[in-house]
């Protein structure tokens, strides 16, 4: 497994070649690109601003494994309204073909939401369809549409998410799975070895469940993951790609923020 960082760790303003510089100044060895409408990778990058991005990471030997987006939650693949979910595997399919532009070979992906408006079983319905539609552009792309288990009150168990992946039958729809945001309701080992091999990419976070909020999030080993048993499970599956950290830049530092992420990366990596 290799110590690697998100991009939306890094100012809005920083052109991605620079960030990836940045990071690899501080030994990270991977780096998360991330796509979006005001992100650094907006959704109308050309194809060779995006080969430009890969050669650069591979000139410093970064590999660029995993994409990130949120833009699942500003056009939700569950939503009821049709032309909303439409949106949603438009804008999808156009990330997963930068991610391919990138080389990477996995698009963070948000399934879904529910709400009071949006009911469990019809959130369900719709998102499963919208992933099995993206299926064959991913397929095309060679790039896996990771599911990502995030606050959205939806794939809560690891059995349903387990069977919403094999739901969609294809090797190009997986899990993104992030250590973090598991501990509000569940044990992140327990979700490794039920998902197995299904994880394609790995957030980490840690997060103290006494809060119960987002303020709950704190820096790497401060919180209450077991880590042991995290990376005991995640060898036990065979996973060796990316653990990418997931994180804001403290207020006033940047350095400091990525210099306590690549040891925290570290000390994990070796438990």
């Amino acid at each position: 497994m290799i110590p690697s960082v998100n991009q939306w760790l890094f100012p809005a303003d920083m052109p991605t070649a620079q960030a990836i510089s940045k990071a690899h100044e501080h030994g990270f060895q991977a780096f998360e690109v991330c796509i979006g409408e005001t992100t650094q990778i907006p959704l109308d990058c050309s194809q060779a601003d995006a080969v430009a991005i890969r050669k650069h990471a591979d000139s410093l030997g970064v590999k660029l494994q995993t994409v990130g987006s949120g833009m699942g939650w500003d056009y939700p693949l569950s939503s009821p309204d049709r032309a909303t979910r439409e949106k949603g595997v438009e804008i999808t399919a156009r990330c997963l073909e930068i991610t391919h532009w990138l080389g990477a070979e996995a698009l963070l992906t948000v399934p879904g939401v529910v709400s009071e408006e949006v009911p469990y079983d019809e959130a369900l319905e719709n998102a499963l369809s919208s992933v099995r539609q993206l299926a064959p552009e991913a397929e095309k792309q060679r790039v896996a549409v990771g599911i990502e288990n995030v606050w959205n009150q939806f794939l809560l168990s690891p059995m349903e998410f387990r069977d919403f992946i094999d739901e969609c039958e294809s090797e190009y729809v997986s899990a993104y799975f992030d250590v973090g945001n598991i501990l509000a309701y569940g044990f992140p080992e327990q979700w490794i070895r039920i998902l197995n091999r299904r994880i394609k990419a790995v957030h980490m976070k840690d997060y103290r469940r006494e809060v119960g909020s987002l303020a709950g999030f704190v820096m790497l080993m401060e919180g209450d993951v077991a880590w042991p048993p995290v990376m005991e499970a995640l060898r036990a599956i065979g996973y060796d790609g990316p653990v990418t950290a997931e994180y804001p830049a403290y207020t006033h530092g940047l350095d400091v923020t990525l210099e306590h992420l690549k040891a925290a990366l570290d000390a994990i990596v070796r438990l």
